[in-house]
């Protein structure tokens, strides 16, 4: 996802959004599909990077302190 342009779909956004709603009613504008999209990439993003963390220090799972140590580019992603 990183820098390919990769985005999520619309319709997954849409269907993730609407499994959470409590009225079946809720309707969720284009713009705001493209700005929750936008977010999950930029979260998935910061997960790979944590995995990244935990590879280069020869960890079998990620922890805490390697997503403390993305956080700081998730915040500049904003």
């Amino acid at each position: 996802m990183e820098g390919t342009g990769t985005t999520f779909r619309k319709e997954l956004v849409s269907k993730l959004l609407h499994l959470h709603f409590k009225d079946d009613k809720t309707r969720v504008s284009g713009g705001a599909l493209l700005l929750t999209a936008e977010l999950l990439k930029v979260f998935v993003m910061a997960a790979v990077r944590s995995i990244r963390q935990a590879q280069a220090e020869d960890l079998a799972c990620v922890g805490v302190d390697q997503l403390e140590k993305v956080l700081p580019q998730l915040l500049l992603d904003f």
